[in-house]
């Protein structure tokens, strides 16, 4: 029995898709969903829906009891009053269900940096995330990608309207990358992996060495016009959060989060790439995803 989680979300639901297109029509797969309207018609009729957030114990609980692999995700949340609560409302639950309902293994979504990245907000949050589950005993894989290259999608509006993007980066200092796509993959394939064990980071890094620069060489190719990246500091960062709706903790923590990765580079060129696990190049994910949200 596999439980997949955030299954209408960018990254669940590429991991539902390949879970359902690897299973036969009769295996058991569960999803815990806010909305289950949202999900696809042939998740509805293929998977066990739970109703729900997977932060409620009595909904995880529920879901999990039976199940043998669980693909884990907690939901970026600025608005939330801490980050390290949010975080900490999301893993609780978690752990109680490994140690209650024999849950034998867990593959979550974390992030580079292990033993670099500190005062780093969400990021530092994920990686102490990954100890708690790992310290319950269950077999344990941390998907680990760098910047995911769908953030640029939140700005196609902007590239459209002014050829420009805005990223809280030194321009000119290499930036890995990972397409969520490649996350996805790899998540399935380990849920359908009954045979792994122990605890264990993923690396997800794209193929890529480019600066922010360069991605925005590569975006001019692609999209046909000049494109030009700006250069945002933390603090202004932490300001558009804030009138995005963020919490003074949740920009508190982008901000923390944009200056650890300048200042303690875990993002950048001395984390080789890993083509076995993330493959997709940027140009290809700039033809293949940003492209069409730009143009429309």
């Amino acid at each position: 029995m596999i439980v997949i989680t955030t299954p209408t979300g960018g990254i669940g639901r590429q991991v539902l898709d390949n879970v359902l297109d690897t299973l036969d029509d009769g295996a058991a797969v569960r999803v815990i969903a806010r909305d289950p309207a949202r999900l696809t018609p042939r998740a509805r009729a293929r998977a066990e829906v739970f109703r729900g957030s997977h932060a409620d114990p009595d909904v995880l609980a529920a879901a999990c009891t039976g199940a043998d692999q669980v693909f884990w995700l907690v939901p970026p949340a600025p608005g939330a009053d801490s980050v390290e609560g949010h975080f900490r409302d999301f893993t609780t639950p978690l752990c109680d269900v490994i140690a209650r309902r024999g849950v034998e293994r867990v593959v979550a979504v974390s992030t580079l940096g292990r033993g670099v990245a500190e005062n780093a907000g969400p990021i530092s949050a994920s990686l102490a995330m990954d100890d708690r589950v790992a310290a319950t005993g269950a077999h344990y894989r941390a998907l680990c990608p760098p910047f995911l290259m769908e953030n640029l999608l939140g700005q196609a509006a902007a590239l459209r309207a002014t050829g420009a993007f805005r990223m809280a980066y030194p321009a000119d200092r290499v930036l890995r990358t990972c397409a969520t796509a490649d996350i996805a993959a790899t998540a399935a394939r380990l849920l359908l992996d009954g045979a792994w064990t122990g605890r264990a980071d993923v690396p997800l890094v794209g193929p890529d060495d480019l600066t922010p620069e360069g991605m925005a060489e590569v975006l001019s190719e692609v999209l046909d016009r000049p494109v030009r990246m700006i250069e945002s500091t933390p603090e202004e960062y932490r300001t558009s959060a804030l009138r995005f709706g963020a919490s003074e903790s949740g920009a508190q923590g982008l901000a923390d989060m944009a200056s650890a990765m300048a200042d303690q580079d875990f993002y950048g060129k001395g984390e080789p790439s890993t083509p076995d696990t993330a493959p997709t190049s940027f140009r290809r994910w700039c033809e293949e995803v940003l492209r069409p949200a730009v143009l429309g």
